[in-house]
């Protein structure tokens, strides 16, 4: 919240004096000082925290990333996209931090349902949300997300992890046997001696 007032009394600011090179003649100073007033306006569209975010994802360091989410506090003064964005990442990233199914699961609906920009991302969320369900054991839901992650990977980017989880789908065991794998504590029962 607080750093949400500073940027916002800093953009006031910027934009005041701004306003005060072109009134007072200064045209160089004026045009010069366009660019700072510009980066600082996108910060309200684009979160610095997002980008840091994305970026350390695709360098692969996972736990960079997964802090700089956290840094973001106040949700809610983030613009929809961007909310969105943030609750998609944290549930992709919450897999691998321990965050739980369930919890994971509702941040990508979440983030689904507020809405991704790209169909692209769209797909990947599908897919993910796929990947829950088959660990889970509903593999009926995990076979409707993986059709619609399908139909929204337009440049077929997704073609051979979506062909991978297909084949894995085959693997995954019924509701019915995943309950008497827990009710004997994921142990086989041995065949009886003759």
């Amino acid at each position: 919240m607080i750093g949400f007032i500073l940027r916002v009394i800093i953009a006031v600011s910027a934009l005041a004096f701004n306003v005060y090179l072109f009134y007072s003649g200064s045209w160089g100073w004026g045009i010069t000082m366009i660019l700072p007033l510009a980066i600082i306006w996108v910060t309200f569209w684009r979160n610095e925290n997002v980008i840091i975010a994305l970026y350390q994802m695709r360098l692969g360091k996972i736990d960079k990333a997964w802090n700089a989410l956290n840094r973001i506090k106040a949700l809610q003064f983030l613009p929809k996209k961007q909310h969105a964005y943030v609750l998609y990442l944290k549930g992709m990233l919450g897999l691998q931090h321990d965050l739980g199914y369930a919890q994971c699961e509702q941040m990508i609906r979440k983030g689904l349902n507020m809405g991704l920009r790209t169909k692209q991302d769209q797909a990947v969320a599908h897919m993910q949300l796929a990947g829950i369900c088959m660990q889970t054991g509903r593999k009926n839901e995990a076979k409707m997300l993986l059709a619609e992650a399908k139909k929204l990977d337009t440049k077929n980017m997704l073609k051979e992890q979506l062909a991978t989880m297909k084949k894995q789908m085959g693997m995954v065991a019924s509701p019915n046997q995943m309950r008497q794998a827990q009710m004997h504590k994921g142990r086989k029962k041995t065949p009886r001696k003759r």
